[in-house]
C-alpha cells in the first residue's frame, strides 16, 4: 500500500476502490507493523489535542512568550456574537480556531504540528469549522486527518514543509493543501478532487515568504494561519464543484520547492526580511535582533 507520489496514490485509490484516508491508514499499518486499531488511537489523540488547542484560547487569556499575540481568537469570537462578522459562520469559525491554535503554540502549550508548529492552526481551523456547521461525527474528521497526513507526507518527501528551506509557502501553504484535501474527503469528494484542491491551495500561496518578527512564530504567522484555512475552504469548494486544476499534484509540489529555493535567505525564516524589517517590527525585536 506504499506510495511515493500523488500519481501512485491516485492509482492505488483507483485499484483498491478506496478513499485516500483508507489507503493512508493501511500504508501506516503495513510500514509500522501496528494494528489499525492502534493507528486509529493515535489519530484520535491527535484530534483531541487539536480540539483543545482550537478552543482553549476562546475561554481564557493565553499570552505568547514573545508578547506579540494573545487574545485575538477570543476577540473574533466575541465580535461574531455581537454581529460584527460578515465572513459567514464557516469562515469565521475557521479563522478563529486557526488563530487560537497559534496562541497555544506561542504560549508553550501542546499542539499538533500539521505539518509544523508555525502552521498548526490551519488544519484544526478547517476541521472544527466543518464539524460544527455540518454536524460531522469525529469519525469523519479522522478520515480527514488521514487524508491530510497523506498529502503532508508527499510534500515532505518530494518538496518541503520547512519555512527555513522554502518559505512560508512550505509551511502554511502545505498545511492549506492538507486541509483542502481533508475537507474534500470529509464532504464526500473523490481522491482526484482532494488532490486537485491541494494543488489549488499550494498555487494560491506560491511564493509566500517566511518573515517572523523577532524570529518568533507569532506574527505574522498567526494571521497567515487564518489565510491558510480560508484558502483551503475555497479550493475544497471549487474541487467539489468539479473545477479541476490544470497542474498535477506532483508537478505543483516540485514547483513549490523550486520557488522556495529561489527565495533569498532573508525571506526564509531568518527575521532579516519582509515584515520583520519594518520599522515598527524593529521596535518589537525584529530586524534580526530577537526579543530580549
Amino acid at each position: 500500500m506504499d506510495f511515493k507520489s500523488g500519481k501512485e496514490l491516485l492509482d492505488l485509490c483507483e485499484k483498491m476502490q478506496m478513499p485516500i484516508s483508507e489507503v493512508m491508514k493501511r500504508r501506516e499499518a503495513e510500514l509500522t507493523g501496528m494494528r489499525e486499531e492502534e493507528i486509529d488511537a493515535g489519530i484520535k489523540k491527535a484530534l483531541s489535542i487539536m480540539d483543545n488547542s482550537a478552543h482553549e484560547p476562546l475561554e481564557k487569556e493565553m499570552n505568547s512568550m514573545g508578547g506579540l499575540i494573545g487574545g485575538e481568537a477570543r476577540r473574533l469570537k466575541e465580535g461574531s456574537k455581537e454581529g460584527k462578522s460578515f465572513c459567514g459562520d464557516v469562515i469565521t469559525k475557521a479563522i478563529t480556531y486557526a488563530m487560537a491554535v497559534l496562541e497555544v503554540n506561542a504560549s508553550m502549550g501542546v499542539i499538533v504540528a500539521a505539518p509544523t508548529a508555525g502552521s498548526s492552526g490551519v488544519l484544526p481551523g478547517v476541521l472544527f469549522a466543518l464539524k460544527e456547521e455540518w454536524g460531522l461525527e469525529d469519525e469523519v474528521l479522522h478520515q480527514g486527518l488521514y487524508t491530510a497526513g497523506a498529502v503532508g507526507y508527499l510534500l515532505m518527501r518530494n518538496a518541503s514543509v520547512s519555512g527555513a528551506q522554502a518559505g512560508c509557502q512550505a509551511e502554511v501553504g502545505s498545511a492549506s493543501a492538507m486541509a483542502a484535501a481533508a475537507a474534500v474527503e470529509m464532504m464526500g469528494g473523490t481522491p482526484g478532487q482532494a488532490l486537485s484542491a491541494a494543488v489549488g491551495a499550494l498555487s494560491n500561496l506560491l511564493g509566500l515568504v517566511c518573515d517572523p518578527i523577532g524570529g518568533l512564530v507569532e506574527n505574522p504567522c498567526q494571521n497567515r494561519n487564518a489565510v491558510g484555512a480560508v484558502n483551503a475552504l475555497i479550493n475544497a469548494q471549487q474541487a467539489l464543484a468539479g473545477i479541476r486544476q490544470k497542474i498535477p499534484f506532483d508537478e505543483m509540489a516540485q514547483v513549490m520547492l523550486n520557488v522556495g529555493r529561489n527565495l533569498p535567505f532573508e525571506l526564509r525564516e531568518s527575521a532579516l526580511g519582509g515584515c520583520a524589517t519594518a520599522p515598527s517590527a524593529c521596535g518589537l525585536g525584529g530586524c534580526g535582533k530577537g526579543i530580549g
